[in-house]
């Protein structure tokens, strides 16, 4: 019962909320957020009562499944984003501009933490600057999506924002892997090559593998179901089992294999939208089906920040710089070489902006870099800060550069709000 009052809940003031924020212009993902916030452990959950918030951060991690739901369906329709027609225009540029600002991002922050390292060598050590400066290659699929979607965005710098920040998680793993190898080797006193540049490569490619696979299973078991309600329990089913078997960890001798469960959702969708000839149709599908699923994930992930992490002066001006130098490589990485790819004036102008959310695959590296001995913690406060602060404001940075390129007229805005009232 007290699991399906939370859910009821989560879902309440999801919607509650995402009316209030409406009139000041803010996008639905960022009224999701505070809903979270509020029902959360800090706020309402602080006075104990079951039912009127999340009690304890175990509540909130009780329904961690939905999540992981949420954001395979979530990879799932990114992936319908790389089709073969679309990716003969811009393929090539975004994967150059994905490379390029990923790594970008790791330089200045790194560069800038290092450098604060001196200032505050008690507090920030070279392990934890490394380790940040590889989170900071990750951004938030799912907020992007969501501001795309509600908004109704359309033009060249939507269509090639999507398949870089699906192209970045895969970049990100590398990097955080080596990173993190590098990070642990130091603070540990030994190096295993195995750890630092095996296991990353064997990881994407054993994912876009599974990925792969399962998608033309799909694709396959599709055509043997002729009506529309079948064909999308269908697709929930393989989602939902892609998911399951993205979850599996095992060891080849030394080496632990494991899977992104974002890379091979994105790679089922991919396989999926190319193989299959009625695949727009049965996606827009399952895009409406989800919507509820997805309200949920946000509001799950605003419960889940640590406000306490403003409690510590330290994290704050850490967090801060972290913040500053990570946005700035984004920025400039992307417009630098989507300039040197000759895209569009507007992409070169404002992709960098779209490129700031960052939430669950920066949570999920910090969770990783909690193994390191003796400051493990502080990456992840660190971490929590900065998706914090992220969260709130990169969506509304995201509307507010697709905007300014075009892709969100007056217009549309009009027609998605009469849909909302609806």
């Amino acid at each position: 019962m007290e699991t399906l009052l939370s859910i009821s809940i989560a879902l309440a003031m999801g919607l509650l909320v995402s009316r209030f924020v409406k009139p000041l212009k803010l996008p639905a993902v960022t009224g999701y957020l505070i809903a979270g916030i509020l029902i959360g452990p800090y706020v309402l959950g602080a006075f104990g009562v079951k039912g009127l918030g999340f009690t304890s951060r175990e509540d909130v991690l009780s329904l961690e499944l939905i999540s992981q739901v949420a954001l395979g369906f979530i990879a799932f329709s990114i992936g319908n984003e790389f089709r073969l027609s679309q990716l003969k225009q811009t393929g090539k540029q975004a994967t150059v501009i994905a490379i390029f600002q990923a790594l970008a991002a790791t330089f200045l922050v790194d560069a800038a933490l290092i450098g604060l390292h001196f200032i505050m060598p008690d507090t920030l050590s070279i392990p934890v600057a490394i380790t940040l400066g590889a989170i900071a290659t990750a951004t938030a699929p799912a907020a992007t999506l969501m501001v795309v979607r509600q908004y109704k965005a359309k033009g060249k710098l939507t269509n090639i924002l999507l398949p870089i920040v699906a192209l970045d998680d895969a970049v990100g793993l590398i990097v955080f892997a080596v990173s993190f190898g590098i990070a642990r080797a130091i603070t540990e006193g030994s190096f295993s090559l195995v750890d630092v540049f095996v296991e990353p490569l064997v990881e994407v490619v054993m994912s876009l593998l599974l990925g792969f696979v399962m998608g033309l299973l799909f694709s396959f078991a599709e055509k043997h179901f002729l009506s529309n309600s079948k064909r999308l329990c269908l697709s929930v089913t393989f989602v939902m089992m892609t998911v399951a078997l993205s979850m599996l960890e095992f060891d080849i001798g030394s080496l632990h294999v494991g899977f992104s469960s974002l890379l091979v959702c994105m790679m089922l969708g991919t396989v999926f939208c190319n193989v299959c000839d009625f695949s727009p149709e049965l996606m827009d599908k399952t895009d409406k089906w989800t919507a509820p699923l997805f309200v949920l994930f946000f509001v799950i992930s605003g419960a889940e920040l640590e406000l306490s992490v403003f409690a510590d002066i330290a994290i704050v001006v850490v967090g801060i710089v972290y913040i500053l130098a990570r946005s700035a490589g984004k920025y400039f990485g992307a417009g630098i070489s989507a300039k040197a790819v000759k895209c569009d004036a507007n992409i070169v102008k404002y992709l960098g902006i779209t490129l700031l959310p960052q939430a669950g695959v920066a949570l999920g590296m910090s969770v990783t870099a909690m193994s390191l001995p003796g400051v493990g913690s502080l990456v992840r406060n660190i971490t929590l800060f900065a998706v914090l602060v992220y969260e709130l404001v990169g969506p509304l940075l995201t509307k507010i550069a697709l905007t300014k390129a075009g892709e969100i007229t007056p217009k549309e805005v009009a027609v998605t709000t009469e849909e909302d009232d609806e």
